[in-house]
């Protein structure tokens, strides 16, 4: 046990050096290449100059974004999977992208609300009603939620709200205009400002989910054994629910839906700690900060100088991995 701590513990700090040195990537490489130097002046001797500008309004904030949503969306992921027991789980079976879509269409198609502020509340209140939705439809029953009532319910909810959503922007071109950018999933253009308000529910949500780990685990020996040892698995399920809302609402809310995170980082963490959920979340959450900044630096280099949203990135570096996993029927082998 205690060799596994070990072992563990400096991979983890591994995975935290790795995503610093991300982190600092995505800070200085670009169309506008800068140096460590120049980052370090940004802060002690500002001038004003294109790349301290650069560096300040719009690299430091794009890193931050993306490192908060990988992480969100990788833990969100991880509960997802836990509670429908389908290793291929992503958030979008609480229909949290399909929910924050359809509200936000449908605030610009009836009330003409534009504002950045106004998207992302109304996107974190969509993604939090049809989670909410799907969880109160999947416990009808004697059974209550199960993992096959949570999917179901979901992949009807979504497709649903995703049909009311298409058929909106069909008819209005305004509310196409306004929301095409935000569904193709990107930390570009994006503002401290959008994060900074969701930021708070994301940090505390973090650290209930870090605090869930012997829980987790008890529950995954199976629902009748984890009653008998006093867990409260219906308590815990809707905790893990609320969580899935607050990460993946907040996460769609800033970047919009940004695909296939959700569902590769546990896969890849699981290579390292099988399913010890002690570790698994905290080292999902790095890994997960880690595969959208790298994401996002190559999406800078794939159709320079324009740019591709990092949605797409993750989209073309997940899909064989995705095929890979359902050939191998949801685990790594």
């Amino acid at each position: 046990m205690l060799i596994h701590f070990r072992s563990r513990m400096i991979v983890l700090i591994a995975c935290i050096l790795l995503f610093v040195v991300c982190f600092f990537s995505s800070i200085l490489l670009g169309y506008t290449d800068t140096s460590f130097t120049n980052l370090i002046h940004t802060f002690t001797n500002f001038n004003g100059s294109n790349e301290h500008l650069i560096i300040q309004n719009v690299r430091i904030p794009r890193a931050i974004i993306a490192s908060v949503v990988g992480a969100s969306l990788a833990i969100a992921g991880l509960f997802m999977q836990v509670l429908t027991k389908n290793p291929l789980a992503s958030p979008s079976v609480l229909g949290i992208n399909a929910g924050a879509s359809m509200l936000i269409v449908l605030s610009i198609t009836f009330f003409n609300l534009q504002s950045v502020t106004a998207t992302i509340w109304l996107s974190f209140i969509g993604a939090a009603l049809s989670s909410l939705f799907v969880f109160g439809l999947s416990s009808l029953g004697k059974d209550g939620a199960t993992p096959l009532k949570i999917t179901l319910a979901g992949v009807s909810i979504a497709a649903m709200f995703s049909s009311i959503t298409q058929g909106l922007l069909v008819t209005n071109e305004v509310a196409l205009d306004q929301v095409l950018f935000w569904l193709a999933g990107s930390v570009q253009g994006r503002s401290l400002d959008s994060l900074v308000l969701v930021l708070p529910y994301i940090v505390v949500a973090w650290v209930i989910s870090l605090a869930l780990g012997s829980k987790i685990n008890t529950f995954m020996l199976g629902e009748d054994l984890s009653k008998a040892l006093g867990q409260n698995t219906a308590m815990l399920k809707i905790t893990l629910v609320v969580l899935v809302i607050v990460l993946a609402g907040g996460a769609v809310s800033v970047a919009g839906p940004i695909g296939l995170v959700g569902i590769i980082v546990p896969q890849i963490v699981r290579m390292f700690v099988k399913n010890d959920y002690r570790w698994m979340i905290p080292f999902t959450g790095v890994v997960g900060a880690i595969l959208l900044l790298l994401a996002d630096i190559a999406s800078r280099y794939l159709l320079m100088p324009e740019e591709t949203p990092v949605g797409i990135t993750t989209a073309v570096i997940g899909a064989p991995f995705f095929i890979y996993l359902a050939r191998k029927g949801g685990t790594i082998k």
